[in-house]
C-alpha cells in the first residue's frame, strides 16, 4: 500500500489549499513557531515594496497549531507540483517533513515549508509594530499583504487556534486610528 501524503498548514493554506483534500484535522508541530518572517516579492509584495508573509521559524519549545491535509488519493502528483511552484517561488522556503500531531492524538508525517534562515528574504525577528507597518502598505501578485493576515487571522480563530501575534496586528491594522506608526 502506497504511503498516504499530509501537507501541514499553517498560513495561508489554512484557507487557500489549491488542492484536492481528503480530510483536515487541527494539528500541532512542535519545535516551530509560526511567524511572519519572510520578506515577500511576489505574492504580498515586491521586489521594491516587500510585503511580509507567514513562515515556520524553528524555536526551542515552541509550538505552532495549524490544519494537517490527508490529499485525495490519487492528487498526490498534481498537489506535489502545485505545491512547489506555489511556495518554492524564491527559495526562501525549504520544504520538508515533519510530524504533526492530530487533535484526535494520531501523530503523522506532513509535508511542510519552513523558512531557510540562511535566505536573503528572512526576517525574523522584527518587532510587530514593524510588522504591521510592512503588511500595512504592502501589496502583490496575490492582492494586500493585510488581506493575507485578515484572511489567516480569521480562519484560525474559526478554528479555535490562538495566534497572539496575528489577533493583535489584525487588530492593529482594521483599527488604525489606535495605532502609532503605521
Amino acid at each position: 500500500m502506497r504511503e498516504r501524503l499530509w501537507v501541514f498548514g499553517y498560513g495561508s493554506l489554512i484557507w487557500n489549499q489549491g488542492f484536492a483534500v481528503e480530510r483536515a484535522e487541527v494539528a500541532r508541530l512542535a519545535g516551530w513557531h509560526r511567524s511572519f518572517c519572510m520578506r515577500s516579492i511576489h505574492h504580498r509584495g515586491t521586489m521594491a515594496d516587500p510585503g511580509l508573509v507567514l513562515a515556520l521559524d524553528r524555536a526551542a519549545g515552541a509550538h505552532c497549531d495549524g490544519l494537517a491535509f490527508l490529499v485525495a488519493a490519487g492528487a498526490e502528483g498534481d498537489t506535489l507540483a502545485t505545491l512547489r511552484e506555489r511556495e518554492l517561488i524564491s527559495s526562501a522556503y525549504l520544504e520538508t517533513h515533519l510530524p504533526v500531531t492530530l487533535a484526535s492524538g494520531a501523530q503523522v508525517e506532513t509535508l511542510a515549508y519552513v523558512i531557510d534562515p540562511a535566505h536573503e528574504q528572512y526576517c525574523g525577528g522584527l518587532a510587530l509594530e514593524d510588522q504591521a507597518a510592512i503588511i500595512a502598505r504592502a501589496v502583490g501578485g496575490r492582492g494586500p499583504n493585510a488581506e493575507y493576515l485578515f484572511n489567516t487571522a480569521d480562519h484560525l480563530e474559526s478554528l479555535g487556534i490562538a495566534d497572539s501575534d496575528l489577533r493583535w496586528l489584525a487588530a492593529r491594522l482594521r483599527h488604525p486610528s489606535h495605532a502609532t506608526g503605521i
